[in-house]
């Protein structure tokens, strides 16, 4: 029986850095503020390293999907020492390859189930993958998203999910006003068609015609980054750096270094560049996709831009840099907005679902 006077363990089921996207980077953040809470939290990593000899694996795509698959299934065995299973999840095979498996597991030693789902394609993937996730949502104990939008996005498909908000540490951020604020622009997300990174590419051409010296800076991976690359050559950009991906640790210094944030996504959650970009004083130009327009309130404390629309972006960013003192207003009402996602918010939040939890799990070995 669990005793009410200590945090019940936790086990979570999360990629690590390496693995593409912010899930890792928020799953880390949560877990080191749990143990500063005095939580004991083992990371079971849905993306195990290689061992030493087996490297070269990580260039073969499929094989490397079925030797981590590999690697990760004989981990689940650490589910058993834990209260409370807490299974990270994203959407399509990833559902499959990761989440399926812990939450079988988690089930089978009878551990209580918390899946944290973060996928903007939420409403996509419940739509049109049927049995192959269905039957697993039915078998998890609680549902916690990161926002509004997924939720109203699981209530549409019959499922109660709890919001907790990303955790965003503005204390590792250097908030600065930019002053003056320079035609230096920074996109963070992965190389993937839904990221729409080839529209941030065409609104900074359009940029360099009336800012000649403009910069950006390209931080992301994935299946796109050779027709990315091939497409800044033929807009004949100057100035572009693909920097590939960056360590968390070093996000901070290279927010500080730019002035101005463009995102051009499709399809959206939550995304935690966002959020950083806030916390550093940059004013955002994103499109108002996913839970993006909960995030920015559009022409206060920041600026939304339709989606597909380059030339939109090109626009409102022109518009901050004519206007600047009116920029670093939104960047700071931006940075005011983030209490909501301070750990002094959101750990009450995760405090409560996991009592809960481990509670319902003590009084069912009671009964």
């Amino acid at each position: 029986m669990i005793k009410t006077q200590r945090p019940p363990n936790i086990a979570m089921v999360a990629p690590t850095f390496g693995s593409a996207g912010g899930q890792a980077v928020q799953a880390k953040v949560l877990a080191d503020h749990l143990r500063r809470d005095r939580y004991t939290v083992d990371v079971v990593p849905i993306n195990p390293p290689f061992p030493r000899g087996a490297r070269w694996l990580k260039r073969l795509r499929y094989v490397r999907t079925v030797a981590h698959e590999g690697l990760y299934l004989p981990t689940l065995r650490k589910l058993r020492r834990a209260d409370v299973v807490h299974v990270t999840a994203a959407s399509y095979w990833s559902f499959l390859l990761a989440p399926l498996p812990a939450i079988v597991a988690a089930h089978r030693w009878g551990k209580p189930i918390l899946l944290h789902y973060s996928s903007g394609e939420a409403d996509d993937h419940l739509a049109n993958w049927g049995s192959l996730v269905h039957p697993w949502l039915k078998m998890v104990d609680a549902i916690v998203v990161s926002s509004v939008f997924l939720r109203d996005v699981f209530a549409r498909h019959g499922y109660e999910a709890q919001v907790i908000r990303n955790v965003i540490d503005t204390e590792q951020f250097r908030y600065r006003q930019r002053d003056p604020l320079l035609p230096e622009f920074l996109s963070v997300r992965n190389f993937e068609p839904h990221h729409g990174v080839e529209n941030t590419l065409v609104a900074f051409a359009l940029i360099q015609t009336a800012y000649p010296h403009a910069s950006l800076t390209m931080v992301g991976q994935g299946s796109q980054e050779a027709e990315l690359k091939h497409l800044g050559q033929a807009l004949a950009l100057r100035n572009v750096r693909f920097l590939g991906p960056v360590e968390p640790a070093s996000m901070p210094a290279l927010y500080d270094a730019h002035s101005i944030f463009l995102n051009s996504s499709f399809v959206d959650n939550q995304p935690l560049s966002v959020l950083e970009a806030m916390a550093s004083g940059m004013p955002v130009v994103s499109t108002g996709v996913g839970d993006i327009p909960n995030m920015i309130e559009d022409g206060e404390s920041g600026t939304l831009v339709p989606a597909a629309d380059p030339s939109a972006m090109a626009k409102a960013a022109r518009v901050l840099l004519e206007h600047p003192a009116r920029a670093r207003l939104m960047a700071q009402r931006a940075k005011d907005s983030l209490v909501q996602y301070d750990w002094s918010t959101v750990g009450p939040a995760w405090a409560e679902t996991y009592r809960r939890l481990a509670t319902r799990f003590s009084e069912r070995e009671v009964a």
